[in-house]
């Protein structure tokens, strides 16, 4: 692997820090490249050597969400469903605010595409589609994709003043209940 510049490891972070608390303070909508090279203390040239624009940072900040959510879905494999959805719901309470402000921008919509499609992905592996023939397995992962996000969005919002098992062993009863497909 090849060893990346300190100085490079530096201005990202900077970048990053400054991006994230942008972004909680102000939202993502408001950021700016100018306001963000300013408040990272770098210049503007320095940021564009890194970054095409504020999406390019933030599809990069979600990849590394994104790879860590995998790892998680790997490491509660052995877990129940119930469980493994309580540790999937604590990655999120463990980010709130990041998330919370990306579900509150109105520009960040590839966020939540990247999301849905991770969540069907997660559903895909543990649905099996030969219980019953007549549903259309997209269709299901579509439904009980978008279903998820809607519950996630709203408990990382604060709009269903539940907490994490609570949340999370509903969902699971929902899948079980409203799934005619049985879960693996």
């Amino acid at each position: 692997m090849e060893k990346v510049d300190r100085r490079v490891i530096k201005s990202r972070q900077a970048i990053q820090t400054a991006f994230l608390q942008m972004l909680y303070q102000e939202g993502f909508d408001e950021i700016t490249v100018r306001a963000l090279t300013e408040k990272a203390n770098i210049g503007r040239k320095t940021f564009y050597l890194h970054y095409t624009d504020k999406y390019d940072l933030l599809d990069r900040i979600m990849d590394e969400h994104l790879a860590r959510l995998r790892e998680i879905s790997e490491q509660k494999k052995d877990t129940g469903i119930t469980e493994g959805s309580i540790i999937w719901f604590s990655y999120f309470e463990q980010h709130k605010s990041f998330f919370a402000a990306l579900f509150n921008s109105k520009e960040a919509s590839s966020f939540r595409k990247r999301l849905l499609d991770f969540t069907m992905g997660e559903i895909s592996s543990k649905i099996d589609p030969a219980s019953n023939p007549m549903i259309d397995k997209h269709i299901l992962l579509k439904f009980l994709g978008t279903a998820t996000m809607g519950v996630l969005e709203s408990y990382v919002l604060d709009e269903l003043g539940r907490d994490i098992e609570s949340v999370a062993a509903q969902v699971v009863q929902l899948y079980t209940r409203l799934n005619p497909v049985s879960m693996r």
